[in-house]
Parts: C-alpha cells; structure tokens; sequence
C-alpha cells in the first residue's frame, strides 16, 4: 500500500474494547494495518493540470443537451468549482474520521471501512459500491446504521464494514481474470475469518450487487440477508415481460424507461470499458479534467434530475470529491478493468441462489433498471420491497435516508 502504517496483529490494542474477535487466520494470527488516506502531496499537480487544461470555447453540436455526453457547460462549470471552490484537504478531514483499515487476503490489499456497533445485538452487516464509485458513496449512511441514529425502536444498528472492491481506491488491483466470485471469497474471509463475524447481512448495488449476490448464494451459511438497490441481472424490456405475464406497477414503469433509454443510449462507457478497457485508461490515467468528463457524466446521468436538494448528498462537489479521490489514489485504471474481467456478467439467466436467507429491495425511480417482484423472486427468498419517488442509481448518495430506512427492515428478518 502508498501509505504503510504500524503493523497491528489481530490480538493488538483495537480489540481490548472487545468489538472485533481475535481469530487466528492460515497459518498464523492475521495482521491489520490502521490507514489514513494522505494523498495531500500528489494535489498540487492534479491543479497544475487542470489550470492547463484547455477546453472548446463552444459546444461542437448545440441543442443536444446531454443526449451526447456531458455538456460543456457542465465540464466548465465542474472545472471551474474543482479549482475554486472544491479543496481535498477539508475532504481528506472528512474522509479520515471513518475507521479504515488494510489486510492482505489472498495475496491483495484490501482496504476497508470498519464501524463497529457498541450494541451487542448489532448485525454485521458489508456495503458494496459499484463503478464508477468507491467506499465514499457509502459514508454518508455509516453512522446512522452503526448507531441507529433516528431509527425506530423496533430497528436494530449494525457494525459496519465498507471494503473497497480490489482495483478501487486503496485495494489492490485485481490480478488477470479475477471475476466477482473471487471477490466474494474474499470479503467473506474479511467478513467471518478476519472480523470474526459468524454471520452477517450484505447491501449491494452496481457491481458490488453482483459480489453481493455470490456472497448471498455461495456462502448461505454465513450470509443470511441480502438488501439490494439494483439487481444483478439485466431487466426484462416489455415484450419480455409480456411474455412472462409479468406486470408492472406503476411505480416501476419510470425505471423501465430510464432502463430501456439507457440501453440506447447509455451503454458506450460500458461497451469500452468491456472490451478495451486499457484505451480509456491509458489516455485519462493522467488527465483529471478527462476522468471528471467520463465519471461526471456517469454520475449525472445516474441521478435523479432533482440531485442535490432533498434528501440528496449528490452535489457537483461529491463528483468532484468522487473523481479527485479515483486521480489522486491512481486507481481509475484499475477500477475500470472489472467491466472487462466479468464481461457478460449481467445476463438474464435469472437463476434461484441455494439459501433460504431474505433478499430485500429499494425501488428508485432514475435507477435504470426495473424488476418486478416476479422477477427478483427468481434469484432469492424475495420478501420485501420497497419503492421511493426520489432518487437514482446511487441511492446512498441521491436519498440516503430511504436507503437507510430500507436497509433497517433488514432486522425484521434477521436470525442469525
């Protein structure tokens, strides 16, 4: 890792207050390391480059609106903001008053989140971002879900564990032909071999639904709820559903067309990304104002039009905090090769996992994806969703306390 700290063996001075079990692990006792993001040096030359940056006085094809990509009013404007107003020190502040850690697993550096409850009847429970996010996404709802802050007395808080999936941020990037299954193996040795957890809950969207999923199928004795904002499976377009004699409700009728516009439209990051992932990474690997261009648009197409008021945290500084964090830490290569080591992984081969443990779901309306019931019944022990008229596909950002609601039902179910 960048940033090498003291060594802590699992037995060390972060468990005598008793909230993280020492195991022992292979051979031996595992070893964590404390981490602190400190990427203060490399700043200077992200600014350097993009004062430097020179971008069209005009828009090339006008009166397109964003049906082409990120507007270059909208570069400008996030441009503008990363040099005047945005500053990654007071982030970098904000970032390190979560508890992070790194361990090693399977020859990988896995960086994590770790917020543990002081309730004894807390549930552990893992968050899995997707791409072109990062741990961040989830910062917002760590507190609230490790203290049940404004929860209900029936709701239950959970001790908190948020890894960075192997390419992404501080993990080490993912060896050739590493998949989602070998990422699931690894976050359930984080899980119950390195944490000590016996059994734990997992939330999952984007491509951490599709860890999440492997995790809820292949490790049914430890996973015993899944919580999901997106499905690891590509949706059914009308005909399809018809075909099925499956019906929308109302409710999921705007997600379907976010969904079926998206499939027009919207799939060139992923088609690139799928096949020749080094082309996009080798050309924006040092060019801040290019990953901002590519993940900006990723983000403002993915958010509810409303993003930013409400309930949600999804301002231009979180996408800027978002893109500084994939420029600074050097991981925008690495993060976007998971597309291309599981091409094809979201299919419809809408196949039921081998638990009996509950699958939850929160409907968003800019999310672009719609599953029915019928559907998400087909890949688990579906026994609850829930469906909100604000938001998009990164939920825990554009209305978080739905999310957070959402996630709480969890305990209604739990038996562990």
């Amino acid at each position: 890792m960048p940033f090498p700290m003291m060594t802590l063996r699992v037995l060390s001075t972060i468990f005598i207050v008793g909230l993280i079990p020492s195991v022992a692990w292979g051979s031996g006792v595992h070893s964590l390391e404390p981490f602190k993001v400190d990427l203060s040096d490399k700043v200077s030359h992200m600014k350097d480059l993009i004062e430097k940056t020179n971008l069209p006085e005009n828009e090339v094809n006008t009166g397109v609106g964003t049906s082409l990509g990120i507007t270059l009013n909208a570069l400008k404007s996030l441009k503008d903001q990363w040099l005047t107003s945005f500053d990654w020190e007071t982030e970098e502040v904000s970032i390190n008053k979560l508890s992070q850690y790194t361990t090693t697993i399977e020859d990988l550096d896995i960086h994590f989140v770790h917020e543990p409850s002081n309730d004894p009847e807390a549930i552990p429970l893992i968050l899995l971002h997707g791409w072109p996010s990062s741990f961040l996404e989830f910062s917002a709802i760590v507190e609230p879900l490790r203290s049940n802050s404004n929860g209900t007395s029936t709701s239950r808080p959970f001790h908190v564990v948020v890894p960075s999936l192997p390419g992404f941020a501080f993990s080490s990037a993912a060896p050739v032909n590493w998949t989602v299954t070998d990422t699931a193996r690894v976050f359930n040795t984080l899980m119950v071999d390195i944490l000590g957890y016996k059994t734990y809950a997992v939330h999952g969207t984007d491509w951490g639904s599709l860890v999440a999923g492997e995790l809820y199928g292949n490790f049914n004795q430890t996973v015993r709820a899944l919580h999901l904002s997106f499905i690891p499976k590509t949706p059914y377009n009308r005909e399809e559903l018809a075909e099925r004699n499956i019906t929308l409700k109302p409710e999921e009728e705007l997600p379907l067309d976010v969904f079926l516009e998206w499939q027009k439209t919207g799939t060139g990051y992923f088609q690139l990304l799928s096949t020749k992932p080094n082309t996009i990474s080798l050309a924006l690997q040092d060019n801040p104002v290019g990953q901002l261009a590519w993940i900006g648009q990723i983000y403002i197409d993915g958010s509810d039009p409303r993003r930013g008021t409400g309930p949600s945290l999804l301002t231009d500084n979180e996408i800027l905090r978002t893109v500084s964090l994939s420029y600074l830490s050097g991981s925008f290569a690495s993060a976007g090769y998971i597309y291309q080591q599981n091409n094809g992984a979201f299919n419809q081969e809408y196949t039921r996992a081998k638990t009996d443990a509950p699958l939850l779901f929160s409907g968003f309306p800019y999310n672009n994806g719609a599953w029915p019931d019928a559907s998400i019944a087909m890949i688990g022990n579906h026994v609850n969703t829930t469906y909100h008229d604000f938001g998009g596909h990164f939920a825990a950002l554009d209305n978080p306390p739905a999310l957070i609601e959402d996630i709480r039902k969890i305990a209604a179910y739990w038996e562990s």
